[in-house]
């Protein structure tokens, strides 16, 4: 087995992937605390309390709605994932079986021991795969990544559209709060959030999926199975839905629809609303995470809120390129 797969084999273990999904409200809550305080140490000494208010409100409830997010959009989706103690059970089963009716090296014998409540190293997956173990029991041990099928992928489109737009309505939400605890001129900053909000989901997240799952539909009904020839599929569904059309997308229905609804001027040319960055291109991350998702990668899902809570804190913020609203409209 080459070092590609042990490494799949090594990072989709049942176990680690449970802890990796336990760890994620520390990390958010860690990193939400260091940049309220990065923020606030920035901030002039007369807008310190009301930097801190006010980034500290935007940071917890976008964190609180993407710590939510998996649990909505699992049960509205009806997916539901094992706890680590049911997994723990299952994987203990699972090797008790196979011990119990093979005789195997003192070595191997202690690896499988510890892999029933414990992660294996990268070095100990790889003995066990280098090893003549049954291979149809090492699939129970670590399963393999199954690719969607054309039924689930509309379902899986809605799922992983679900998990990100809870946290931007989130981070709109905690925005308008902590600008109406620290700013007499509150209201005048909702418009910005409401068309950032629109520009992080629609550009960074939903037609992103559409994109990848559309091109994983047609390849499914064109029978593709390699998932290699998925992934590039997929990633260029993201590049033209996504990357390249999803801004454009956002910035029409800010300047047509929602400037005339908050009594704006519309804006002559398409990206005078809203410009792409580098950080946007950045956050296109999550769409490969996206396609790994789909493609059946365990490991990776974890990590979706921590990506997604980037798009909300940036909608609660009202972020709109350098003309940040909270640096404009500030009393």
């Amino acid at each position: 087995m080459n070092i590609f797969k042990i490494t799949g084999k090594f990072l989709d273990q049942p176990i680690l992937v449970a802890k990796l999904e336990k760890q994620v409200p520390y990390i958010l809550t860690a990193g939400g605390a260091a940049y309220t305080g990065y923020a606030t140490k920035k901030a002039t000494k007369e807008e310190k309390l009301k930097t801190f208010q006010r980034t500290g409100l935007t940071m917890f409830f976008t964190i609180l709605s993407a710590l939510a997010a998996p649990k909505i959009a699992n049960k509205l989706f009806q997916k539901t994932n094992p706890r680590l103690n049911e997994i723990k059970k299952q994987q203990k089963e699972i090797i008790e079986q196979f011990t119990n009716n093979n005789k195997l090296d003192k070595k191997t014998s202690e690896l499988l021991t510890k892999a029933k409540n414990k992660v294996l190293n990268f070095s100990e997956i790889k003995k066990i795969y280098s090893s003549n173990i049954d291979k149809v029991f090492l699939d129970k041990l670590i399963p393999a990544p199954e690719n969607i099928t054309s039924k689930e992928i509309f379902s899986e489109i809605g799922r992983l559209s679900t998990l990100g737009f809870i946290p931007v309505i989130g981070g709109i939400t905690g925005g308008i709060i902590g600008d109406y605890a620290t700013t007499a001129n509150w209201k005048e900053n909702i418009p910005n959030k409401i068309k950032e909000g629109t520009y992080q989901y629609l550009a960074n997240i939903f037609l992103c999926n559409i994109g990848a799952g559309t091109a994983l539909a047609i390849l499914e009904k064109a029978g593709v199975k390699s998932k290699a020839y998925r992934a590039i599929g997929m990633i260029t569904g993201i590049l033209a839905t996504g990357v390249i059309g999803g801004s454009a997308i956002a910035n029409f229905i800010s300047n047509k629809l929602l400037n005339p609804i908050f009594g704006e001027k519309s804006k002559k040319g398409l990206y005078n609303e809203r410009k792409p960055e580098a950080l946007d291109i950045g956050l296109h991350v999550d769409d490969i995470a996206t396609v790994a998702v789909m493609s059946g990668l365990k490991w990776i899902e974890p990590a979706l809120p921590i990506m997604y809570a980037i798009s909300g804190y940036r909608a609660g913020i009202g972020y709109r390129n350098v003309n940040n609203c909270k640096e404009k409209k500030e009393s």
